[in-house]
């Protein structure tokens, strides 16, 4: 819709901005996007705290889908869009780290559980269990999965894993444009390694990444379609998404990691 607008003529002689839209045209676009914003702070509340306000994060997306109107280049060749999504996630997820919303307390927490999970599968040759994590942290089955719920946020990876997995060129090209060569380099190593740990993953694991991230379902979608509560396979997510980054964290120096990886060391 924004490249018919953008390509548009105006009849009416209504003042233009500066990316060639009208006032109106501009008002249009981001009545017609703001469902589309408002989705995608639903499925990102999903993984934070009760006390992170979907209408935070609904406010932050709408800014980052102003943004994207404004730099929104049509000669680029890519969707609308795909461009937005890009922005409106960006946004959400400054928002996000701009509350300092994690205790210091939960974060020491969760870097405990990075470690003993990485201890354990040094010792044992595999990724441990449940029980087996639960028994080396000194606390009940029940009081671990707590743990799970209380830091899945902590462990958040980007919303768009299949931007860094797949070979997906508009996003790579987009991600990359101002990259230098070693910069570029070191995207496709973290792509090879983030595939690799993906296929380590158990089945109902892997099923769970693929219909959140790919499919673009919601973790109670997820729950309605393996037949888990919602609360079940936000932990499976969580669980999963600390063992990508026990194994991103063999493959790669500490310096060298993404922040999303070396957050919960912060």
């Amino acid at each position: 819709m924004l490249q018919r607008i953008l390509l548009s003529k105006n009849p009416y002689g209504a003042p233009r901005l500066e990316n060639g839209m009208t006032r109106e045209d501009k008002e249009q676009v981001i009545l017609q996007y703001s469902e589309l914003v408002r989705y995608m702070a639903l499925r990102l509340i999903s993984r934070l705290p009760d006390h992170v306000s979907v209408e935070d994060l609904f406010s932050a997306g709408i800014i980052g889908l102003i943004d994207a109107i404004d730099k929104y280049d049509t000669n680029q060749g890519i969707p609308f869009e795909f461009y937005a999504r890009i922005r409106i996630k960006g946004a959400m997820l400054d928002e996000i780290r701009s509350m300092d919303w994690i205790p210091r307390s939960l974060r020491q927490k969760a870097n405990a559980l990075t470690k003993t999970c990485a201890t354990l599968e040094q010792k044992l040759g595999r990724y441990p269990t449940d029980e087996e994590i639960a028994g080396e942290l000194r606390v009940s089955l029940d009081d671990y999965f707590k743990l799970l719920d209380d830091i899945k946020g902590i462990s958040l990876l980007p919303e768009s894993i299949h931007e860094t997995v797949c070979e997906n060129k508009e996003s790579f090209n987009l991600a990359s444009e101002s990259d230098d060569l070693f910069q570029q380099t070191y995207r496709s190593e973290l792509r090879k390694h983030m595939a690799e740990g993906i296929r380590t993953l158990s089945e109902k694991e892997q099923l769970v990444l693929s219909l959140y991230y790919f499919e673009e379902l919601t973790m109670k979608e997820i729950g309605t379609v393996m037949g888990y509560t919602e609360s079940r396979i936000s932990q499976i997510h969580t669980k999963a998404i600390l063992k990508l980054r026990t194994r991103l964290s063999k493959r790669f120096r500490r310096d060298d990691l993404p922040n999303y990886v070396k957050a919960m060391d912060a």
